[in-house]
């Protein structure tokens, strides 16, 4: 990526901080019947929303402090996904709206003290293989400013992008062969070349800039695609190539069974259209 020098680990962690306080100045002050208002994430209402975060945070300070104890929170997860998923949110479903948010604040403290104190050379076990300590901190970030940007969908409000974008697109274009593996789709060998304007005005970019297929726009609407919070279609999104446009179709930033974004996501509406698949 043709931009600064990276962070450290301890700083990438502030940067987290500051996505996690970006999200709780959105719903702090939310009403019962706010936090109950339906997400475009088929079944999950606000509180669902801030509840799931505030569980990986708890696992992701275990992932730090007590790998062991991890590994058997996933071989539970593993044995049968479901039923633990349906845990996960039944806990967080017997808990008021400001509750919710009260077990998060303490979650996200302290995972984010743990990620801090971390040796920069861990490997973090995970839902998924395994990562570096910057890697796993990205991940963190990507998921808080996702789960984030469907709770700004329902609220029908619009958050004020941040340069911290920049981490989100570096792990989109990281995880491109990931797309298509999970699709169990071969990798394209055709290169890409990415190039983003973030909210700053400065520009981030991979790839050569000769190649014959590019992406270009903003980081934010790359990183709605990439985290699947807008069909890249329904952005303004520049894509030349077949091998780019493939891409757009199944990018997925985030371990799990394969999935794709249906086109009007995130549109105002959306959210309800969703609301009578709530469990």
């Amino acid at each position: 990526m043709t931009d600064s020098a990276p962070l450290s680990p301890a700083e990438l962690a502030e940067e987290l901080a500051a996505e996690q306080e970006s999200l709780d100045v959105l719903v702090r002050g939310l009403n019962a019947a706010q936090w109950a208002v339906s997400t475009p994430a088929a079944g999950w209402d606000i509180r669902d929303q801030i509840a799931h975060l505030a569980l990986v945070d708890e696992l992701a300070t275990q992932a730090v402090l007590d790998p062991d104890e991890f590994a058997r929170t996933l071989a539970k997860a593993n044995a049968d996904q479901h039923a633990y998923e349906a845990t996960a949110a039944e806990r967080g479903r017997r808990l008021a709206g400001e509750q919710t948010l009260l077990w998060w604040r303490t979650a996200r403290t302290h995972s984010v003290t743990a990620l801090k104190q971390a040796d920069p050379q861990t490997w973090l076990p995970w839902f998924g293989p395994p990562m570096k300590l910057r890697s796993f901190i990205t991940a963190r970030l990507m998921e808080t400013w996702s789960h984030g940007q469907d709770v700004a969908d329902a609220l029908g409000t619009s958050r004020v992008p941040s340069d911290r974008l920049a981490h989100i697109a570096h792990l989109g274009v990281a995880t491109r062969g990931w797309s298509f593996v999970s699709h169990g789709q071969p990798v394209p060998e055709t290169g890409v070349h990415v190039d983003l304007e973030l909210p700053s005005g400065r520009r981030i970019s991979w790839g050569t800039p000769e190649a014959a297929d590019q992406i270009r726009g903003t980081a934010l609407d790359f990183c709605l695609v990439v985290t699947q919070r807008r069909y890249w279609r329904d952005t303004a999104l520049e894509a030349e190539g077949d091998a780019a446009r493939a891409w757009l179709e199944i990018a997925q930033t985030f371990a799990g069974p394969p999935t794709v974004t249906r086109p009007g996501r995130g549109a105002p509406g959306d959210a309800a259209r969703d609301s009578d698949a709530r469990s």
